[in-house]
This record gives structure tokens, C-alpha cells and sequence, in this order.
């Protein structure tokens, strides 16, 4: 929804009907604005609210030119870069999901409560509504760190990018957490243990290891596997298996053709093929995702293909910049709503 000039009051009136508070105080809009700094980029708001998910409505915009990205809780994109006219007013929605540790779970605790951070190149912010989601289907994603919600940058998960590029009403619940193997987050009781009983049915749950599974056994990673896939089908949820990302490890050919980039591990193990095996035995859906980043980074070439991962930083060819995390977003997104796990009304339209 766009608007401009006086239409703001229009715009706070179609926000106030978006929320089940009041929306007029003292004869004067309440633009939920008391929740927020001031006068700073990012504008920082909070909401002092339990674990949960809440969807939240925001009217971005001002008399000045605004260009306005917003991330929730620790660095987790839910809303790309949105431009607004001198002006112009947009209302913008989406669901954001409280927890604690609000990142990794087995990191540090962070800040109780709804954090959300109004940044970008110039951020305009109107007016904004939080109010829980009672009913909000959720994707789970299981994984390692290359899919977590990364505390510190320039290290982005790819996990942390995906909310943005979906609509109000659907929450990602990211319990990856960095080092973790398919063994370690079916055991450690931060992980698998309290992501299970909070899966309710219908729920997605995206599960991706390989990174920290350099000694384990075919026989092992497929036991592992599967009972990952028979707990969520117990609770009702929807798993998907997602093979691992690749590592940028280029040949002189400039392939990724070797069992470095591709996960064969230390014992020979091609983990891939093994997960592509068991998603065809049990009849569960496959993300190919080191097929599909095979060919996002081989078309990207030794040299441009850096900048999708942290080489220029820190000379890290597993770990992705935003850039890189991004593009395995949207490829996991691409697979999302072309194998209709998720409907086409769920994913925020540019």
C-alpha cells in the first residue's frame, strides 16, 4: 500500500485497523513510535513481549526521501531495503520470531523481548504495530553455521536472509547453530530436543548438515538423518532434507569437481549422495542445495565468487557474506515454491 503527503493519517488509520489495540489516544494518533529511539540510524524499537511470534505492521516513510531495511532480534533480515518518496507513506508487514537465545541456541542469551532495527541507506519510520501470530505456520530450519542466525559480521547465515523475502504470516524458527553435526543437534538438548515438542503439524522443518560430519560413517549420518525425520513426522511437521552448501574450492578448471567443495569427508563418505539416497527411500522432499550452489558459484568464477563468501575478509571459503547468504536464500526459496512446499502467497513480491 502506497501513499503520499496527507495521506498519513490514512495510513495510520489502515494500521490501526491492522491491530486489535486502539488506535486513537487522547484524540491523537498513537503511532507506536514510543517503543523507539529517535533521531539514530537504525531506529531501534522495543517490545517487552514473552517467546512467541509476532506479526508487526509498520508505516514507513516522511516528509524526506526514505530508503528503509529492517532486521529483528540478532541480524535477522525480515524486511529488504524499501525506497519512499518525500512524502510518501508504505505500510509493510511480516512475522518475526521470539525466542531465547534469540540466535544460536546455544549462544549468548541476548535481549529478552521483540527487538527490531529500522536501518538502511536512509530509514523513514512512520508508524509501527506489534501483536502476537496465534496461528502462524512456521519453517524450522536444523543446521550448522552456514545456516544460523550469525551474531557477529560480517559471518550471515543463510537462514538469517530468508524471512525477508516472506509475508506476514508465516515465521522462520532458526535453531542452527554453528559446529553442530547431524549427530550433535539430535543430542544436545538446546538443539533438536527443544525445537521437537514446539513443531506443530504442518510445520516445515529444513534440515542441512555435512559441514561438522568429517568422521562420520554413511551409516551413522543416515541413522542420524533419519531419526531427525521421524521425530518431526511424529510431531506432525514436514520435514525436508537440504544437502549442504558448498565450499568455495576451485579447481584449475575452474570446477568445483572434488570432494573438498563437494562433502566427501575424511572417510570417503559422499554425504550428498547419502542424504539424496534417504530422502528417495523415505519419501521425503530434497532441497539439492550443494547441486544448486555448485552452479550459483562456478558461475560466479574463482575470482567474483569471493565476495559471496568471506575470502576477502577473512580467507573463508565456507562461511558467507550477506551477499552470498542472499543468493542461497533465494535459491532455497526457488525450491520452496517450486516444489510447492510453501504456497506462491507466502513470498513477498519486489
Amino acid at each position: 500500500m502506497r501513499r503520499t503527503g496527507m495521506a498519513l493519517l490514512a495510513a495510520l488509520a489502515c494500521l490501526a485497523a491492522a491491530s486489535p489495540a486502539p488506535a486513537w489516544a487522547g484524540g491523537a494518533p498513537d503511532t507506536g513510535l514510543g517503543h523507539c529511539t529517535t533521531g539514530t540510524a537504525p531506529i531501534v524499537c522495543h517490545f517487552d513481549v514473552a517467546p512467541g511470534d509476532y506479526d508487526v505492521t509498520a508505516v514507513l516513510g516522511g516528509e524526506a526521501e526514505g530508503a528503509t531495511a529492517v532486521t529483528a532480534e540478532t541480524r535477522r533480515a525480515v524486511l529488504a531495503e524499501t525506497h519512499t518518496g518525500a512524502g510518501e507513506y508504505v505500510r509493510r508487514a511480516f512475522t518475526v520470531n521470539v525466542r531465547t537465545p534469540e540466535g544460536e541456541p546455544t549462544g549468548a542469551t541476548g535481549t529478552p523481548g521483540l527487538d527490531l532495527y529500522f536501518g538502511g541507506s536512509a530509514p523513514e519510520l512512520a508508524a509501527l504495530r506489534v501483536r502476537p501470530s496465534r496461528h502462524a505456520p512456521h519453517i524450522y530450519l536444523a543446521g550448522d553455521s552456514t545456516v544460523c542466525d550469525q551474531p557477529g559480521e560480517p559471518y550471515t547465515g543463510w537462514g538469517q536472509e530468508l524471512p525477508q523475502f516472506l509475508r506476514r504470516g508465516v515465521s522462520v524458527a532458526n535453531y542452527a547453530d554453528s559446529g553442530e553435526s547431524s549427530g550433535s543437534f539430535l543430542t544436545t538438548q538446546a538443539l533438536f530436543p527443544t525445537m521437537l515438542p514446539l513443531i506443530r503439524r504442518g510445520d516445515l522443518v529444513l534440515i542441512q548438515f555435512g559441514h561438522n560430519d568429517k568422521q562420520t560413517t554413511a551409516a551413522d549420518y543416515r541413522t542420524n538423518l533419519t531419526a531427525l525425520v521421524e521425530g518431526v513426522r511424529q510431531q506432525g511437521g514436514r520435514p525436508v532434507l537440504v544437502t549442504p552448501v558448498v565450499r568455495r574450492w576451485f579447481n584449475s578448471d575452474g570446477t568445483l569437481n572434488n570432494g573438498t567443495a563437494l562433502h566427501v569427508n575424511g572417510l570417503g563418505v559422499d554425504l550428498p549422495a547419502e542424504m539424496r539416497i534417504l530422502a528417495q527411500d523415505e519419501g521425503v522432499p530434497l532441497i539439492d542445495l550443494t547441486a544448486l550452489t555448485k552452479t550459483l558459484v562456478e558461475s560466479y568464477g574463482p575470482e567474483a565468487s569471493k565476495a559471496l563468501y568471506l575470502y576477502n575478509e577473512k580467507r573463508d571459503n565456507t562461511h558467507f557474506s550477506v551477499t552470498g547468504a542472499t543468493e542461497v536464500s533465494k535459491l532455497v526459496l526457488g525450491e520452496l515454491t517450486g516444489q510447492r512446499l510453501i504456497p506462491e502467497r507466502s513470498v513477498r513480491q519486489p
